[in-house]
Order: C-alpha cells, then structure tokens, then sequence
C-alpha cells in the first residue's frame, strides 16, 4: 500500500491543476479561434446541425433536439450553454451575421429571454451552409475524436469569410476577456482583398475599407481618430452614442426620439435607461420631461421623451448622453486564440491569419480534388482504350473461368486457362496492360455504356476532366491562381449577403450640458416625527403656520440651494441637499429622510437639525450623557460630503445635545438623578471637530446627562422638575465641572 502513496507538495499540485483548468477554459470554452472566429459550442453546435442535415432548405427541427445531439455527441458540459450560443447565433440585434435560422421565440432586443428550448426550432442560414460548412466532405481541415473517442468532430471548420470581424465575439476566460466588436461584411470583405493583392498593407490603408465597427443596432461612433490605435494595439474604448432625432408635437412641444441605440445597451440595459430619465427627472436633474414611452417593435427601436415647449433640446440632448447610457463605452479586447495561444491582435493580424487559413483550405481543398480528377482521368482513359477493343475484351470475359483470371489478363496479359477464337485476339491479349482501378472498372461496366452516345459522353467527361486537372495543376502551382479563386468566393459572398453599414463613424466634441440656474428663494424644511420630511415654499408655510408648527416635529427656514444638517446621537453629521427633497403641496406626505440620506432611523436618533446657512454664521455647543462638552466653530461643516464625524465620542458615550449658539450666554445640564449644574457659556472652550472636548459635570458612576437648557438673557426658563415648574432663570451659577445641586421646591 505505502509503494503506492506517492508524496508532492501540495502548493505544486495546485499550481499545476489550475493553470491545466485555466488553459481548458481559454482554449477549450471561452475564446474564440481565429481562423473561423467560433468558441468550441458554437462550432459543435453548427457541425451537428450539418450532420442532422438540418439546412436552410429543410423544414426546421426542435432546438431540444440539436442540443440533446450536440450534448451527446460533442459538448458535454451541459444543455444551458448549447443551448445560449444557439439563441445567440440565430438574433441578429446581437451578431452582424447571424448563423442559425431561429423559428419561434428566441428573445429580443430589449432583453427578454428566448422560450425553452423545447418551444423552439431552427435551422442552418443559408450563408452558415455555403461559407462555414461547405467543403467539409473534401478534407481540408483535421478531425479529432470526441470526448469518449465514439465520434470525430472538426477541430476548426472551413470558414470562407472572416467571420471574427464580420461578427465580432465576447468572453471571459481564466484572466483574460475577448471582446470584438462586429464589422460589416462588405467592408472587411474589401479589407481582405486588399491584403491578398498587397501584403505589405498598413493598418491605416486597411482601414480605409474598414472604416471602424458596424454594430447591428447601429448608433454613432464618436471617436473616429482613436480606430487607427484601437485597430493597431488590438486594445481600447469606443464610444458609441444612440442615434436621436426630433419630432414636433401638439402645443408646441419637442419630441426627441431615439431610433438607433449603443451596442452595449443591448438587453436589460434598455429598461434601465428608461429608468435613469426618470430619474432625471425625479431628482429634478431636469423639468424638461412630461412623459416617456416605449414604442419599439418588431420594425425597430422607438423611444419618445416628451419634453415641455420652452426645453433647450441640444441641452437636453447632451444631459441624456452625459447622465444615461444613451453613450457608452464598448470596451476593445481583441483576444483569439492563435496557433493554439490566445493572442491580442489588431486589424492585420485577423485578416492576416484568416488569409493564411484560406490558403491552407484551399491547397487541401484542391490537393484532394486533384487526386479525385486524376482517379477519373485513369478509369476514364481505361474505359476509353476499352471501347476500342471491345470486342477483344468481350472474348477475354467469355474464355474466362472466374473474374480473376479476367482481371489478370487485363492487367498483366496472362492468358493461361482463357479459351480465343483466334491465335490474334491471343497475342493482342498478352498487350493488354490496364491498371487494377481500370481493370476494375472495365469488369463493372454495363453493356449500355457501349452505346455512341454514351461513348461520345465518356470522351467529353474525360475532356472536362482533363480541363480540371489543368485548372487545379495551375491554382495548386501558381499562388495568384489560388489568390484568384479564393477572391471570386469573396466576392460571390459580398454580392449576395452585402448589407449597407448601420453605424455611423465621426469625431464628435464631448457632451457639454448647461445647467439652469435655478433661482435661489427661501422655503421651509417640515419632518413629522415619522421621519418623513418634505419642502414648501413660504408662501404655503404663511397660509398654514399653525398645523405646520403643530404637526411637524421638525420646522425649519432655509434656501432652496442650501442644505439640511442633521446632528446625530453618534456624532455624525448627515446633510441633505434641499433640491433632494420633494417640494408640493402642504398636505403632501414627504419621503422617508433616510431615502435622501445616509442618516439610517434604526442605529441612530437625530438631536438637532438646522441649516447649513445658519451653522456658517454661529459656533455649536456639543454635550454629551457623560457630560464631555465643547464648542465648535461652525466653519467646520461646511463640507461636501454627505456624511461626516461632527465630534469624537467615548467608549459608550453619545451626544445629547447640539445647538447653535446666538445670543445664548448660560446653560444648564440636568441628569438622570436629578442634578443640575448652571454655568456659563464662556466656560466651554472651543474645540476642533475632531475632540472629544472637556469635562462640564462631575457625574456618579450611574448617573448621566439626561438633557441640557440654554439660557438667553431677558427670557425667563421654565422647567418641570419632579413634576414641579422650576424656574432656571433664577438658579443659582456655579462653576463647570461642578457635581451640582438637587433643587428643592
């Protein structure tokens, strides 16, 4: 048992199974190859169409069986994937080219999944049969076995077009992503003509055919002068913005409407996009919007945004693409595998290496063909010297004893055992000298072909096939020859299956949008004790002081451009733009402040709540259960973020109180016990934000600071003490730091 155990680090062992993962997953799953631009499903899954016979001009099969076939056969990781790269093959939103003929519901472009697959059918395009499949009976590209050696399936398939371009790819390996855009069929077609007549061709001179991406959805591509570097490198961004026009409208209005959308917005991001407008709108980004409606179909997309009369559309335009995905990014990884190793490779590269596949296809193609006319020309040849001297063979076959002894004589003029008429048919037959393939077909031919016509036909299929041979000689010989031909197959693709381009290629300025300014007036900030908190303007808050002032916890005068400070028992302090809030009607119910804020009413409790206008013109007073107390200069909450640390607290420790201080001059703490303690303001020095500051009462090891009273000169403060009033005004001063006194009444 112990010779059996073998002993390896354990780090080695890891390193090695995940670099074999990783390499299978590149290799094997992911990336797509660079001769036929197909990841492994998607070239399994087209094979096994074409070995079902399942072609353009047959009726169409359930998607369920394809994939149960290619499952079985080839692909065995699972029906989902099989069946996604099927759906993904037959939508046309998604590839320049599509594959596969869909029939039944195989989603759409606003990213609603296709039906199971069992609802489904599908078929071979008519291109997928003539350019990705159609010599694969003529041997010109290697088969390997399967996964259980029961089956061979193609290790790339003979793709005629550079399919990579035409219909671009995305993946994501083991530490690597591919992403290509797709390109129109014509234009790379072109491309690729131009490099065959001239190897020595730049990128920028390819690109005069290849004037960038041509995305199925169309759109704009606004970074015309970076395609050169993203072409050469392999690597970068393109920008592509929805293609949008205007509409009048009753009233006077401006429809702007959206026909053509980003590549990238493809699927669920459309949904999302409406929802960014309204936003928009919502967080009053914009007035500009009355309503948005979804009016694509089947004939292509419609979005309308139905803007108010006095709207500045440009503007408004330029806010769509600077705040929504209305321009987006398409991020440029051209990754392929290549001689077996992914690779990042420009416009060249692509065409270069699919040019050198097509000459390889083409040299198997004609090498093998070759080797079936020269098979004809023998037989032929054979069963034209035969129909000379027909009548010899014909006594031959009759003196024979068995087929051997008839083949023999054919091919080596053996005449032992075969019965002549005559000693000349006998020496003419020791002449005969046909080879085995010819002495085989003589055997095998039927008396009708001994007719003239069918004679007269015979010489003229020898003649063609002479003229084949010569043809085939020549492409096989000269390269021009096999450039020639492989070019005319171009361009019998490109005349069939040319589309004019759909996306649009220019240098645009970036997205500049002006914001109104907005006319800066006072309004009061209401939160009832719900936390639900809302704006009005004054007028609104004059109308309706008192219910205002009753069922509001929280009243509160500030500027419509300013922001809401709220102090917290954890010593935070939460601002809220005063624009974030909703601003109606007195008897609107508000939104939760927690929706607008990080303030979160489950882990804290708001203490003070004020402006950030009137906290720039006064310095706060801070004091804490454990009795720490400062003052802050109020200068230091000016700040941008929505969240800061208004103090430092103690172990357990939270803040009590916060107040902006005026024309204050005293204030008084009282406990939990009952103790009260009166001192002066001066007394409390000023301390920056981030202090914990100093001791303002001395406390019993369970007693806190329960609640704090500011007193202004010429106002008399009143308190309920042990259910007593109590006047503050008349209290006693002592000094901070103090245990302080219980009152007696």
């Amino acid at each position: 048992m112990n010779d059996r155990i073998i002993k390896t680090e354990y780090s080695e062992v890891m390193q090695k199974s995940f670099i074999d993962y990783a390499m299978s997953v590149i290799v094997a799953r992911a990336l797509p190859d660079v001769r036929d631009g197909l990841k492994p499903v998607q070239r399994r899954t087209l094979y096994d169409m074409h070995e079902l016979g399942i072609r353009y001009d047959r009726p169409y099969r359930k998607s369920a069986r394809i994939v149960g076939d290619t499952m079985g056969k080839y692909h065995p990781h699972g029906d989902s994937s099989i069946y996604d790269a099927l759906v993904v093959m037959t939508q046309d939103f998604k590839k320049g080219l599509a594959l596969i003929d869909g029939h039944g519901n195989f989603g759409n472009i606003e990213g609603d999944g296709a039906a199971a697959m069992r609802y489904t059918e599908a078929r071979l395009q008519k291109i997928t049969q003539e350019a990705f499949l159609a010599d694969l009976d003529k041997d010109v590209v290697d088969f390997m076995p399967n996964f259980d050696e029961t089956e061979k399936e193609p290790t790339v398939l003979p793709v005629k077009i550079p399919n990579l371009l035409i219909n671009g790819s995305e993946g994501i390996a083991v530490g690597m992503v591919t992403s290509i855009p797709p390109h129109n069929l014509s234009e790379v077609i072109d491309a690729t003509k131009a490099y065959m007549l001239n190897e020595n061709i730049t990128t920028r001179e390819l690109m005069r055919y290849v004037k960038g991406p041509d995305f199925p959805t169309g759109g704009i591509v606004i970074n015309e002068d970076e395609l050169l570097s993203i072409y050469e490198t392999g690597v970068g961004k393109i920008k592509v913005r929805g293609k949008v026009t205007y509409e009048k409208a009753k009233g006077g209005k401006t429809n702007l409407v959206i026909t053509e959308i980003p590549y990238p917005m493809i699927g669920a991001n459309i949904s999302k996009f409406l929802m960014d407008v309204a936003a928009l709108s919502e967080s009053k980004k914009t007035q500009d919007i009355v309503d948005i409606s979804n009016q694509s179909s089947k004939e292509g997309i419609r979005i309308v945004i139905e803007l108010r009369k006095d709207t500045d559309v440009e503007n408004f335009t330029n806010l769509l693409y600077k705040k929504t995905r209305l321009e987006d990014t398409f991020g440029v990884n051209m990754l392929a595998i290549a001689d077996g190793r992914p690779e990042v490779m420009g416009l060249k590269q692509i065409i270069k290496a699919n040019v050198d596949f097509q000459f390889q296809v083409a040299t198997r193609k004609y090498t093998n063909l070759l080797a079936r006319e020269m098979e004809k020309k023998e037989i032929q040849e054979g069963l034209i010297k035969a129909c000379n001297v027909i009548d010899l063979i014909i006594e031959i076959l009759r003196g024979s004893k068995d087929r051997q002894m008839a083949k023999l004589c054919l091919t080596e003029g053996k005449i032992d055992g075969i019965k002549f008429k005559s000693r000349e048919s006998k020496i003419m037959a020791q002449q005969l000298m046909f080879t085995e393939k010819q002495a085989n077909a003589i055997l095998e031919m039927r008396l009708y072909k001994l007719i003239g016509l069918e004679i007269e036909a015979l010489i003229n299929e020898h003649e063609e096939t002479m003229a084949n041979i010569f043809r085939y000689e020549d492409i096989l010989e000269r390269r021009d020859s096999m450039a020639q031909v492989i070019i005319n197959e171009l361009e019998a693709f490109k005349k069939e299956y040319s589309c004019p381009r759909r996306t649009q290629i220019i240098n645009a300025e970036a997205a500049v949008y002006k914001e109104k300014e907005l006319e800066e007036t006072d309004i009061y900030f209401l939160m009832d004790r719900f936390g639900y908190a809302k704006t009005i303007d004054v007028n609104t808050y004059e109308r309706n002081k008192e219910a205002a002032d009753s069922e509001f916890k929280y009243v509160l005068k500030c500027r419509n451009t300013g922001r809401i400070c709220l102090f917290t028992n954890t010593g935070q302090l939460h601002t809220i733009k005063a624009m974030d809030l909703p601003n109606g009607k007195f008897r609107d119910k508000g939104i939760p402040i927690d929706n607008v804020s990080n303030f979160s009413s489950e882990k804290e409790q708001i203490v003070y709540i004020t402006s950030q206008t009137e906290i720039n013109l006064c310095r706060l007073a801070f004091i804490t259960s454990q009795a720490m107390a400062k003052i802050v200069d109020g200068a230091e909450f000016d700040v941008a973020k929505r969240t800061v640390a208004a103090t430092k607290l103690g172990e357990g420790d939270e803040v009590v109180s916060v107040m902006a201080l005026r024309a204050q001059h005293q204030l008084v703490l009282q406990t939990h016990e009952g103790y009260l303690l009166k001192f002066a303001l001066d007394e409390l020095p000023e301390k920056k934000k981030a202090a914990i500051g100093v001791r303002a009462m001395k406390l019993s090891a369970k007693d806190h600071v329960e609640s704090v009273h500011y007193l202004t000169p010429g106002s008399e403060t009143l308190i309920t003490y042990n259910d007593k009033p109590l006047s503050l005004t008349n209290m006693k001063p002592n000094k901070r730091d103090s245990k302080g006194t219980k009152p007696r009444l």
